[in-house]
C-alpha cells in the first residue's frame, strides 16, 4: 500500500510539474513573442486610416419599432 501511493504521489508530483513548467516557458515565449512584434511594428509601421462615424440619434421612433414588429409577425405568420 505504501509502495502504491508513494507511487502515485511521484506521478503526481511529476505531472504537476511539467505542467507548471510548460506554462512558465509559454509565458516567456508570449512575453518575448510580444517584445518582437513591438520591435518590428517600430522597423516597419503600417498607416493607420482613421475612421470618422456619425453618430446617430439614440431616441427611436417608437411608433415606427411598433410598426415594425407587427409587419414582422404579419410576414411569420404569412397574413
Amino acid at each position: 500500500m505504501n509502495g502504491t501511493l508513494s507511487n502515485g504521489l511521484t506521478l503526481l508530483g511529476m505531472g504537476m510539474g511539467f505542467v507548471i513548467s510548460f506554462l512558465v516557458i509559454l509565458i516567456f515565449a508570449m512575453i518575448a513573442m510580444s517584445k518582437f512584434v513591438g520591435f518590428l511594428n517600430r522597423v516597419f509601421p503600417e498607416a493607420v486610416e482613421e475612421v470618422k462615424t456619425v453618430a446617430k440619434k439614440a431616441t427611436a421612433n417608437v411608433d415606427e419599432a411598433i410598426a415594425l414588429a407587427i409587419a414582422a409577425v404579419m410576414a411569420k405568420r404569412g397574413n
